[in-house]
């Protein structure tokens, strides 16, 4: 027979095991993070509208909305078992007391003493301690010590460890007999309905555990009726179809999971988890087990949750128009239709991201919810309206979205959750009409722009799903600048990669940063824009120092606020044998250079080698500095930031910077320099070393960085050097230094070299 689910039923398929046995085996601890990307890529927030009881249902990437799987089994009543009791007890027990007797693990133990003071009448410790906290004679007391220790004995079998995983906790079975019949016989017994509704649920929870779990059936079979339909007694029709599922009758078990669904909504997420019919026929089968249209609704509801909204809500709505069901499948829907209308304004013009919009929009989708929202009868109406407005924004009907908002405004709850979710649509279908940018239609998102990106991120409202419309209007804002040709504009909303290494953008968006009578939307957008006056400047002093134009270097860092006073973790002018910034970092440093030192510094060396002043050191300590600003250097630092990038690799920067910073040339022309002005051998040894240094860099280029080769290459390349012009100068001419000595020690290259065969 034709499998009836598809996709997500069979992937999760392994996890319905853990409920084969019934709703209360846990099968994880913990929160799952929030399920990020339906919340950051949407317009339309559910919790605006729906119960919170359907909350992880909504349309998710993982099993359940927001957290992930569920894990609440032992913990998921804790709140209405306490007030229960509290108010059972109440003038006989502080509620404090009652709290801690349910769910304090410690108290288990006292309980046990203090059931078996009252069967014996023999003094004990807690008898004692209690004395004084709670009245021992109470007949209500009594009765709740006396229930609670009955109900510990199951609970040695019914609760899970808390652990992390879809695997099932292994069942252990309830073997005491005698006990049993013992809660069953107080079911019989007691007279107090509060009491008899608990001692009938523990009996049938009882017989669920143990080896014989069709008497948990025969007993709900016997006394159901008599039975107030309330959470106690869902839980119980829980249990009863886990054992149905554990039969392999799953058109009962399916369809008492539905009446669970419809029923109890704490138990929703359970119900849906455990749904699972095997072939179409266990699905016929429970539909026509179904004794009314709000039983087959609530059907429909949970198949709608595996596959086909469009199906499960066109059934609901005949069946059963007012269910509440509806509300929450209506969501899935319209976050499915957003999730398959992908925009890529990098890439492509509004107009013709709007053109595909259109073509991956569902008509189907947004006739059913127009015939639907028209009849103005279900649970919501106001649901429906809002959604029908939004999906006529999405299908281009911007005049009739308008008049769709305008209704249905006076309607909605009166919450901050349900105005936002109005006014970002709104904004949404307002922006959507504008396909040309000028002052006239600027004017008309001004204030809602506003709002979006400076109002709405103070407020920290819980759930409002506005990230997306944040950045799809950046996106959208870009694209309509870009065909104005405003590459300021457009850079504004949406920065992209190499806008800095155009000269005229560069000027183009200082000048604007600069000028003071900015526009409102201009004001919006650098308001939006992450970098400031002081980066581009920055930038410019980065690239004006490669290009060796250090008076424009200094001039620029001096316009770069507090970052020329950033400090280099290393010394600059430092030229050692090994390449090692950590090291270099580590090291003791008289003085620490401040980066408008550094190029002061530069200026001051190069004007005392015009002027011929001690070539050989100025030419080296210049070198040195050019080296250390390399991605080879101490002083990446310098190279590094909000423009440029940053990066442990030259692989991580964009080409033009890449290019820039492993290029040694200056290096290396100071670097002759200084051999040209070397008196001794030890100079010129050193000389030569490094230049062999930037010869070797060169080789890194050329091999990995400028190969596109992956990393895992890189460092998998069995020829990593060469015997560069460098290293054969130093062993021909300068063996007899005391320097050669000192780069054998160091230079495993080196070292490699001279002792090759």
């Amino acid at each position: 027979m034709r499998k009836l689910f598809l996709s997500k039923l069979f992937l999760v398929s392994s996890i319905f095991l853990l409920f084969v046995y019934g709703v209360i085996y846990a099968c994880g601890g913990g929160e799952w993070f929030e399920d990020w990307y339906y919340g950051y890529n949407s317009n339309f927030t559910p919790e605006a509208f729906v119960d919170k009881s359907y909350s992880p249902l909504f349309l998710s990437g993982e099993v359940f909305y927001g957290i992930g799987f569920d894990a609440q089994h032992n913990s998921r009543f804790n709140d209405e078992i306490t007030a229960d009791w509290q108010s059972f007890l109440k003038e006989k027990m502080n509620p404090d007391e009652v709290k801690a007797f349910l769910l304090d693990n410690n108290r288990k133990i006292k309980v046990e003493e203090l059931y078996f003071f009252f069967k014996t009448k023999e003094k004990n410790e807690s008898s004692i301690g209690f004395a004084s906290k709670i009245n021992l004679k109470d007949a209500k007391t009594k009765e709740f010590i006396r229930f609670l220790y009955l109900a510990q004995q199951i609970e040695t079998v019914s609760i899970g460890e808390e652990h992390w995983g879809y695997e099932p906790v292994v069942s252990k079975v309830f073997t005491d007999l005698e006990l049993i019949k013992e809660i069953e016989n107080k079911y019989n017994t007691t007279k107090d309905a509060f009491l008899k509704n608990r001692y009938w649920f523990q009996t049938i929870k009882a017989y669920f555990y143990s080896d014989d779990r069709q008497k948990a059936i025969d007993f709900f079979n016997k006394t159901a009726a008599s039975v107030p339909k309330n959470t106690l007694y869902y839980r119980a029709v829980g249990y009863l179809a886990g054992i149905y599922y554990k039969q392999k009758n799953y058109a009962v078990s399916n369809y008492l999971y539905s009446q669970v669904f419809d029923k109890c909504p704490p138990m929703r997420v359970v119900a849906a988890y455990s749904f699972h019919p095997q072939e179409e026929a266990d699905w016929n089968q429970s539909l026509a087990m179904a004794e009314n249209n709000q039983e087959k609704a609530a059907l429909w509801a949970i198949h709608g949750f595996y596959k086909d909204e469009v199906n499960a809500i066109s059934n609901i709505f005949e069946l059963d128009p007012s269910s509440e069901h509806l509300n929450y499948l209506l969501t899935r829907l319209i976050n499915g239709q957003e999730n398959k209308i992908n925009a890529n304004y990098k890439d492509k013009s509004v107009s013709e991201n709007k053109k595909s919009q259109l073509a991956n929009m569902d008509k189907s989708v947004l006739a059913l919810v127009n015939k639907i929202t028209a009849s103005n009868a279900t649970h919501e109406p106001y649901l429906w309206s809002i959604a029908l407005g939004y999906l006529q924004t999405l299908n281009g009907e911007y005049t009739k979205a308008d008049k769709t908002f305008d209704a249905v405004a006076p309607k909605l709850p009166k919450t901050d959750l349900a105005s936002n979710q109005l006014r970002l649509l709104r904004f949404v279908n307002n922006l959507n009409k504008i396909s040309v940018i000028n002052p006239a239609s600027e004017k008309t998102i001004l204030n809602d722009l506003h709002w979006l990106y400076k109002e709405l991120p103070k407020k920290n409202i819980e759930s409002f799903r506005y990230h997306n419309a944040t950045n799809w209007s950046k996106l959208y804002l870009s694209a309509l600048y870009k065909a104005k040709n405003n590459n300021v504009m457009a850079e504004l909303f949406v920065a992209t990669e190499g806008f800095y290494d155009n000269d005229k953008n560069l000027q183009a968006m200082k000048d604007f940063l600069s000028k003071s009578n900015k526009t409102e939307m201009e004001v919006i957008a650098n308001s939006v824009y992450n970098l400031k006056l002081k980066d581009i400047n920055a930038f410019q002093a980065t690239k004006a120092t490669f290009e060796n134009k250090i008076p424009e270097a200094i001039a620029f860092m001096q316009k770069t606020d507090s970052l020329q006073y950033v400090k280099f973790p290393g010394n600059p002018f430092n030229g050692n044998i090994k390449d090692c910034h950590d090291c270099e970092h580590a090291a003791h440093q008289k003085k620490k250079f401040t980066q408008i030192e550094f190029l002061k510094l530069i200026k001051e060396m190069q004007d005392k080698v015009v002027q011929n002043e001690d070539v050989y050191n100025n030419c080296l300590l210049l070198g040195n500095a050019f080296y250390n600003i390399t991605h080879f250097g101490n002083a990446r630092l310098f190279h590094e930031g909000a423009i440029a990038g940053f990066g442990s690799s030259p692989t991580f920067f964009r080409d033009p910077i890449k290019k820039m910073i492993v290029d040694c040339s200056l290096s290396k022309m100071y670097y002759r320099k200084a051999f040209e002005a070397a008196t001794t051998k030890e100079q010129k040894a050193k000389c030569v070393y490094l230049l062999a240094k930037c010869e070797r860099n060169e080789f890194y280029n050329n091999r990995y960085y400028f190969q596109n080769k992956n990393w895992w290459d890189m460092y998998d390349d069995k020829v990593n050097f060469l015997a560069w012009d460098g290293f054969k100068k130093l062993e021909k001419d300068y063996s007899d230094t005391k320097y050669y000595q000192e780069v054998i020690a160091e230079c495993g290259y080196f070292r490699t070299y001279i002792n090759r065969p």
